[in-house]
C-alpha cells in the first residue's frame, strides 16, 4: 500500500539525494546504497512519511536518475522528485523550488540518516511551530577535541562543554530558509549554516543516537545492526 501524507500537515521535507558518498567506498550513489536489502533513501524517505505533521516529501536525485528514483520511491509514499545540483546546497535550492503553496515550515533532512526515528522530525517541526525560526537536532560531543596544526601538532584541547554534534532533520520557517538561500554565497555543509550568515538565531533541541550519518563502511555495518535489532 502506498503511504498517505497528511494533507492538513504544515511541514515539507527536502531530501538531498544526489551526493556520490565517495567516503562509502565504489559503487552507486550514496543514497542508493543499499541497507537491509533497500536502499537509504527508501529507508529515510519511509521514516520521514511516517511523521504524521509531514504533508509533502521532496527528493533531489542525481540529474541522470530521476526517473529510477521516482519509481523507487512510489511505493513507499507520495514524493516529488527533482533534478539534484553538483552541490548540497544546490540540491535543497531545487528541492525547496519545488515546495508547492501550503507548508509553511521546511525541513532539510540527510538520506543518509537512514534510520531517523519519525518522532525526531516530529520535534523539530513542533519546535518550529511554537515560534523558533531555525531548529537543529544535537548531540554532546564525548570525545576529547583537539586543535591540530601544521605537522600534526596539537595546538590545544577544545572545551567540548559548549560543542554539539548536528544532526538532521533541520526545521526552518519556509520564508526564512528560502531568503538564506536567495542570499546564499559559497555552499556550506549545512543550511543551518547558512541562516546564521542571516543573523538568525538557530534553537538547538535533543537529537537521537538512531539519526546516525552513514559515510563510512563502519556506519553502514552499524546500521545494519540497528535495522537487525528492530530499528
Amino acid at each position: 500500500m502506498t503511504a498517505q501524507l497528511n494533507p492538513r500537515g504544515d511541514v515539507a521535507v527536502l531530501v538531498p539525494a544526489a551526493g556520490a558518498g565517495v567516503r562509502l567506498g565504489p559503487g552507486a550513489p550514496k543514497a542508493l546504497r543499499l541497507l537491509g536489502g533497500e536502499p537509504l533513501l527508501v529507508h529515510a524517505v519511509r521514516r520521514v512519511a511516517a511523521a504524521p505533521s509531514v504533508h509533502t516529501i521532496v527528493v533531489a536525485a542525481p540529474a541522470n536518475g530521476v526517473t529510477a528514483v521516482r519509481e523507487l520511491l512510489a511505493p513507499v509514499a507520495p514524493v516529488t522528485v527533482v533534478p539534484g545540483g553538483a552541490e548540497r546546497q544546490a540540491s535543497v535550492a531545487a528541492a525547496l523550488a519545488a515546495v508547492p503553496p501550503g507548508p509553511w515550515i521546511v525541513l532539510v533532512h540527510d538520506a543518509a540518516r537512514a534510520l531517523t526515528p519519525p518522532e525526531l522530525v516530529e520535534s523539530v517541526a513542533s519546535a518550529v511551530r511554537s515560534g523558533d525560526d531555525a531548529v537543529i537536532p544535537v548531540l554532546p560531543v564525548v570525545d576529547t577535541i583537539k586543535e591540530v596544526g601544521a605537522a600534526e601538532i596539537v595546538l590545544g584541547t577544545v572545551d567540548r562543554a559548549a560543542l554539539r554534534a548536528v544532526q538532521t532533520p533541520q526545521g526552518f520557517r519556509r520564508s526564512v530558509l528560502t531568503a538564506a538561500h536567495a542570499a546564499a554565497g559559497d555552499p556550506l555543509t549545512d543550511d543551518a549554516g547558512l541562516v546564521e550568515k542571516q543573523g538568525v538565531p538557530v534553537r538547538c533541541v535533543p537529537g537521537s543516537e538512531y539519526a546516525l550519518k552513514i559515510t563510512r563502511p563502519f556506519d553502514l555495518a552499524l546500521a545494519e545492526h540497528l535495522l537487525a535489532t528492530g530499528r
